[in-house]
Parts: C-alpha cells; structure tokens; sequence
C-alpha cells in the first residue's frame, strides 16, 4: 500500500484549496446583493464557531478577530499573509505555502 509523501500532500492540500475557492467564488456569483448584505449582517463580527461576538485584538501589529467565548482566533484576507512574513521560517508560512493562490495566465 502506497503512503503519500509530504509533497504529495502538498499538491492535493493545494488542489483541495483550488477547488474550494473556485466554488466560492461561484456561490458569491451567484447571490444577489440582497442576500449579501443580509448576511453580512447576521454575521458581521460572528464567531463562525460559538455564534458569539468577535472582538479585535492587535497581534505582531495584525489586527485580527479572537472569540474569547472558545477561544478561536480568525483572520481575514491578508492577514495571515502579513503574519506569515514576520516569521518567514515558521509553521505560518508552511501552511500559507500550502494554500496560496497561484495565477495562470
């Protein structure tokens, strides 16, 4: 039986993440602006875990959301980015590399 290797699972993790972009991409098409703006609303500052209020915290001079009803610590666009760059020999950077967006011409 074949074990895939870590740059095996690199390049499925990347297709995965591919994949998953390309279908939000197309649900956000598909939405009217209507709907966008509702549920911008009932999410806006949300932990998309608990459902409770998320707050900002400044991190390595990133601002990102932290729920401190369980804990959870979300970034927005950029934003791991920016942290990823203020250690580029860490664990952030290794995942970013997984997940980042290459554009074809």
């Amino acid at each position: 039986m074949h074990k895939p290797g870590s740059e095996e699972e690199e390049y499925f993790a990347r297709e995965n993440a591919e994949k998953m972009r390309k279908l939000a991409a197309e649900q956000r098409a598909h939405l009217a602006e209507s709907e966008k703006a509702k549920l911008r609303q009932l999410h806006h500052k949300r932990c998309p875990s608990c459902g409770m209020e998320l707050h900002d915290v400044t991190y390595r001079n990133v601002k990102i959301e932290r729920c401190f009803a369980c804990n959870g610590t979300f970034l927005s666009s950029g934003e791991f980015e920016k942290l990823a760059k203020a250690e580029p020999k860490g664990v952030m950077s290794d995942v970013l590399r997984l997940f980042e967006h290459k554009h074809t011409p």
